[in-house]
């Protein structure tokens, strides 16, 4: 009997140990908190706002029928058939093409400039991969475009394009030096 006592001792200093330890947690730190929750749940709750009334739907049938569409962007050049009629100032619609007029603008990049004898060329390369030299006075592009300057790091370059009023209208463009 001695033998189970001894082994029951630890066991039982044990629990009381523990009891004394997890006594000792008990913190009064938060009663303010726990005052603060009471408070506000005994209060009564406000009523909640009705749903916002939704307007309905109403749908619109768009036919563009016939219509070019707005998203697009249209890169074909100008008809000549359709332009020839147009009367007051405009392009030189007799004179020969140049090689450059073959390509839309936005497919030509300046790449870089030349100086020879005084005078400034312009490096303009083609989307075919061809670096073509231009000097002021030369025609690119599918608009009429005619180099007005070259400087080092961009062409300007005057355009004659058809108005909504069906009239010449001359435009300002410039192609500049991609690094």
């Amino acid at each position: 009997m001695v033998t189970t006592s001894l082994i029951s001792m630890p066991r039982t200093l044990f629990i009381l140990l523990l009891s004394l330890a997890l006594g000792g947690c008990i913190n009064e730190e938060f009663d303010d908190l726990k005052d603060f929750v009471a408070q506000v749940k005994a209060k009564p709750a406000k009523p909640i706002p009705p749903m916002p009334v939704i307007k309905s739907y109403e749908s619109y049938n768009y036919v563009a029928e016939g219509l070019r569409n707005p998203f697009e962007k249209v890169d074909e050049p100008q008809l000549l058939d359709a332009i020839t009629s147009i009367e007051g100032p405009g392009p030189d619609l007799d004179r020969e093409k140049e090689e450059l007029e073959a390509y839309p603008l936005d497919t030509l990049r300046m790449v870089g400039t030349l100086s020879q004898s005084g005078k400034l060329w312009g490096l303009i390369k083609a989307n075919d991969g061809v670096v073509h030299r231009v000097q002021a006075g030369q025609y690119l592009g599918q608009n009429y475009g005619r180099v007005a300057r070259i400087l080092e790091q961009q062409v300007d370059l005057s355009e004659w394009v058809v108005s909504a009023t069906g009239k010449w209208r001359e435009r300002e463009a410039s192609l500049a030096l991609v690094e």
